[in-house]
């Protein structure tokens, strides 16, 4: 099972490699990880994917938390959460398919922010399976080159 973890961290150089490195030691595959820093300029966000089952991130949980650079782990997985990806993705087109790729972009909401004349380049945003979607809806035109930004979540709170 996919487990969503947010590490507040110290905003240091190294601090990304040491939180990657526990996971790399214990042979732990990352899915997705996005780091930025938060509203306090002194503590990073990570947002990391991971698959693994309830003892599993049990145990990254407690790895991280010894570490001491780390603040704070979260497993969002069980929370209600609004989650986002970005993706670039690049697109081969031709004069006959340009009109259907583009009625395509605006059913899932994307955005071209590049055109030349054999491509263009899409910005998408949403969960992962609109991403996924718009991913293997497009693939038959051509997808020449797909960059994705990882999940990034925050909790969603009442009012």
């Amino acid at each position: 099972m996919l487990h969503t973890l947010a590490v507040l961290v110290e905003n240091n150089p190294g601090v990304l490699t040491r939180v990657a490195g526990l996971f790399a030691r214990r042979a732990y595959n990352i899915n997705s990880l996005s780091v930025c820093q938060t509203e306090n300029p002194g503590i990073s966000r990570m947002t990391i994917v991971v698959d693994g089952d309830e003892t599993v991130i049990e145990q990254v949980s407690k790895q991280l938390h010894k570490l001491v650079v780390v603040h704070k782990v979260v497993d969002l997985t069980k929370e209600t959460v609004v989650d986002r990806e970005l993706a670039l993705v690049r697109i081969k087109v031709k004069a006959d398919t340009r009109l259907e790729i583009l009625q395509i972009v605006d059913v899932f909401r994307g955005r071209v922010v590049d055109m030349g004349r054999s491509n263009l380049t899409v910005e998408l945003t949403g969960d992962e399976e609109k991403i996924d979607a718009f991913v293997r809806t497009i693939r038959p035109f051509g997808l020449m080159e797909l960059v994705r930004t990882g999940k990034i979540a925050i909790t969603r709170l009442d009012s």
